[in-house]
């Protein structure tokens, strides 16, 4: 019950973000939305771990987060015209 209640609350919050990604008036506003959708998905997979009752998807979100999280770091500086080394 509480499972089938966060797969409803996280799948609304999916489709803010998503229209926060296509309609977002500038650039950071879509980068933003793109990270929180990032980490809508890791609460769909630890939601899906739950119910499922199998560990090994937890690896799949944590793999997510970071993956994420680099990508969310790679944006911003493009974003500010720098390069990767700096």
């Amino acid at each position: 019950m509480v499972a089938a209640v966060l797969v409803v609350v996280l799948g609304s919050s999916a489709v803010l973000c998503l229209y926060r990604i296509g309609r977002g008036p500038t650039t950071p506003d879509r980068m933003v939305g793109i990270d929180i959708l990032g980490v809508l998905v890791v609460g769909f997979v630890s939601v899906a771990c739950i119910m499922t009752g199998r560990d090994f998807v937890i690896n799949i979100a944590l793999a997510w987060a970071l993956l994420s999280f680099v990508g969310t770091l790679a944006l911003a500086k493009h974003l500010e015209g720098k390069g990767f080394d700096e």
